[in-house]
């Protein structure tokens, strides 16, 4: 599988990965972050795309192969990579929000680290 993220507004950095697949995609609603706190804090996750009327798209989570970790869960969405933002936060999706920030794709251990859409674990 290919993970393409452009350089845009939501995420500085571009990038395109090549990963092997060792199981099927899911859909992924919340992940526990560990970007803000060293113990985690679980956050809404959503795909970013480019379309400027409808930017939020499907994030999905992935187990692959990765050299430098084994397997992982590889968090992913869109051209635009994923957006977080903590549960505990009711705003919408926005770029301007200082609440939330983007990122071009996570790589999870624990697969107790993502809740997903159908809410079973992985």
């Amino acid at each position: 599988m290919f993970v393409e993220v452009e350089s845009n507004p939501n995420c500085e950095s571009s990038l395109f990965l090549r990963f092997k697949e060792a199981g099927p995609a899911k859909r992924v609603v919340q992940v526990r972050s560990f970007e803000r706190t060293p113990q985690g804090e679980w956050c809404w996750v959503t795909g970013w795309s480019d379309d400027p009327e409808h930017p939020c798209c499907p994030a999905y989570a992935q187990i692959v192969e990765d050299s430098g970790a084994g397997l992982t869960h590889l968090v992913f969405g869109g051209i635009w990579g994923i957006r977080l933002k903590p549960v505990a936060l009711e705003e919408d999706w926005n770029l301007e929000s200082p609440n939330q920030w983007g990122e071009p794709y996570l790589s999870l251990a624990d697969a107790k680290d993502i809740l997903c859409e159908d809410a079973s674990a992985h």
